[in-house]
Formats: C-alpha cells, structure tokens, sequence
C-alpha cells in the first residue's frame, strides 16, 4: 500500500487524481527500471512516499538521485513513489527483485491502489528476451506495446498514428498446432499477468516494452524511454532526445566501482 512521506508538516497524502502512473516490470535486463531513472532524474521528480509491501526482497541503500553531498546520504528502500503535478505524472520505481510466488498478491495490492488514487491510467516499462523471440517478432523494430481494451478505445488512434507495432500473440502448442495463439512474455516479470489482470479489472493500462539481453542494458534504457517519450511527450523531442535525459549518480555503480564514502 502507498504511505506518504512524513514531510513533519501534517500534510495530506497527495492527490493522484486523473494521473498517469509509470511503473517498470523487473524483466530482464532490468531495462524498465533504468528507463525510469531517466525519467525521475531528467524530471527532477520528488519522492512523495513509498509502496509498502512483503512481495519484494528488503532492501535500503543511499539517495539514486543525489545532486549533491548534502542529499546523498538520505535512504532509499525498495519500492518507492515520486510525482510531478505539473505534468499529472506519478512514478512507481521498484529496485528489488519479487518473492517466490508473490506475482499475485503485488498485482492485486498495486491495482487496487490504482482504483483507490483514481489514477487515469498505468504505463508499464518492460522488457522480453530476444533469443525466444519467434519468426515474426524477429522482423522490423525490437520494441512492441499492448493496451488494455477500456485504453485502446482512449488511445487507439494516437496510437496508430505513431506506427508502432503491437506485441504479437504466439502460438501456444509451436510445431503442433498454429490456432490457438497465447501472449507470451518470456523474462517480462509481471508484465503479462499485470496486464491481463488489468484487461479483467477495466484498468487503462499500456505495456511498453523491448526484446534484449542480459548485459550492459543501458543502450537498450535510452531506446525505451525515447520510445515512450514519442507518446507522452515527457521532455521535447529533439534529433537525438537521448542527450536530453539526465544520467542519474547511482548509474557510475552499475558495473562495480566503489561504493561512495558518505554511505559509511
């Protein structure tokens, strides 16, 4: 559930109402989780609470965002809310991995607080592995989107303007029989079951999403914010939007190097 940061002002909780909610599924190459850095950072968004739940592995580390060494110090758990009035945009960033058979209960918890905000629509970021890609998904462009149908019908046209390419559905018995076709995710994590369970809900819900592999994902960040970027129009597209989105501090840990002294 969401609890609001205690600013120590008594403040009320924030208003989500008629929000787009922007979330990453922990897929591989934990390419949502990236591309949503860039938006928080770029965005300068605030943290305005944190998503509690058991369905995520614990975690606590130093501030991802820090611009300075006055806020470097400040701790981050593992899921937690930044928004941005001005542009009626919140942002769910989960930095752990789920529990064993916690998928569900997350779903359910997550969508409830969707309803319960009154929030306009969900953006999923995700992403799938491109090795079990089948022969049509190996055609054209590596990124793919699903809409739920009470979405499809807000956004379908603006969506078709765009020429994007919608995540094929595949066939559930290969080699046997080619009717019966399934939506098929591997490596997106909760995508598929947090979408169809939004589909059953009537929740407005977008997956966005890319085929890639484990390894140095942030080239793949870069192309799935952008993608984004080209509907919600986050930050003025350019020749090249990926010298806009800011680079946040906790990325020069990624592969390694020491941790920061302020942390001790």
């Amino acid at each position: 559930m969401f609890i609001p940061c205690d600013r120590g002002g008594g403040s009320a909780a924030p208003d989500f109402k008629g929000f787009t909610l922007l979330m990453p599924a922990v897929s591989v190459g934990n390419v949502g989780q990236l591309a949503i850095d860039l938006v928080i950072s770029t965005l300068d968004m605030t943290k305005v609470g944190y998503f509690y739940t058991d369905c995520l592995v614990p975690m606590v580390g130093n501030n991802p965002y820090a611009t300075a060494e006055e806020n470097s110090t400040e701790l981050s758990i593992n899921a937690e809310v930044y928004s941005l009035p001005s542009k009626k945009l919140v942002v769910l960033q989960i930095r752990s991995p789920f529990i064993k058979n916690k998928y569900r209960p997350f779903c359910e918890t997550l969508l409830s607080w969707v309803k319960s905000s009154k929030c306009a629509r969900v953006v999923l970021l995700s992403s799938s592995h491109a090795y079990q890609r089948d022969d049509e998904q190996l055609l054209g462009t590596p990124l793919r989107y699903l809409l739920t149908p009470d979405l499809e019908k807000a956004v379908g046209g603006c969506v078709q303007e765009l020429n994007w390419k919608e995540m094929e559905k595949v066939a559930a018995y290969p080699g046997i029989s080619d009717t019966d076709k399934v939506l098929h995710i591997p490596g997106g994590g909760i995508t598929k079951l947090l979408f169809t369970e939004s589909c059953s809900e009537g929740i407005q819900m977008a997956v966005l999403l890319k085929f890639c592999s484990e390894g140095d994902n942030i080239p793949d960040a870069f192309v799935l914010v952008n993608y984004l970027n080209e509907w919600l129009q986050l930050i003025k597209s350019e020749v090249n939007p990926s010298s806009q989105w800011k680079i946040p501090s906790s990325w020069r840990l990624l592969f390694g190097n020491g941790l920061p002294p302020a942390l001790f």
